[in-house]
C-alpha cells in the first residue's frame, strides 16, 4: 500500500486526518456527525455492529469513554447481555464528537442513545461498565513495560 492508501474493507473509517488528505478517495460516505441506525450485533458490553441506510455494510462502533470487560473477563458476558437486552435489533441515534470520531483500531467511536437514555452512561450507572479513564484502577502496573520504556 502506498501513503494514501487506506484498507476500507477492514477499516472503513478515516481518522480526520486521514478525512483531510484521503476523504475524496473513499468508496462510502464518511461519518462526521450524528445519525440513526439498527443494532445488528452486540459484540460485548462497549462494541456493537450498526446497519444505517446509507452505506451498503455494517460496521462497528465502539461505545465512546467506557470500557466493559472482554467476554472472556469476569462479568464480560453479563455486559453484553444487558446491552443486548437494551438495543439488540431496535433503531438507535448515535452521537459522534467531530474530535474523537475513530479509534485506535480504526472503530467508529461514538455515543448510543435509545428512549432518551445515554447507554453509554446508563451501562456504567447499572455497574455494567467502567469509565473509560477509570479502566486500569486496581489493576498492578506492567513493571516490565514501564522498565522498557524507561530504558529507551
Amino acid at each position: 500500500m502506498t501513503m494514501f492508501e487506506h484498507d476500507y474493507k477492514n477499516y472503513p473509517e478515516l481518522t480526520n486526518t486521514e478525512l483531510q488528505t484521503m476523504g475524496f478517495t473513499s468508496p462510502h460516505e464518511q461519518i462526521t456527525s450524528n445519525f440513526f441506525a439498527t443494532v445488528v450485533k452486540v459484540h460485548d458490553g462497549d462494541t456493537v455492529t450498526l446497519r444505517v441506510d446509507f452505506r451498503d455494510f455494517d460496521f462497528p462502533l465502539r461505545l465512546l469513554d467506557i470500557n466493559a470487560p472482554e467476554l472472556n473477563e469476569n462479568g464480560g458476558h453479563v455486559s453484553q447481555a444487558w446491552l443486548s437486552n437494551q438495543i439488540l435489533d431496535r433503531k438507535v441515534e448515535i452521537h459522534i464528537d467531530p474530535n474523537q470520531r475513530v479509534g485506535k483500531y480504526g472503530r467508529l467511536l461514538g455515543f448510543i442513545f435509545h428512549n432518551g437514555m445515554n447507554l453509554n452512561e446508563t451501562i456504567v450507572i447499572n455497574g455494567y461498565a467502567t469509565p473509560f479513564d477509570a479502566r486500569n484502577d486496581g489493576k498492578l502496573p506492567n513493571i516490565n513495560k514501564m522498565f522498557k520504556e524507561v530504558a529507551i
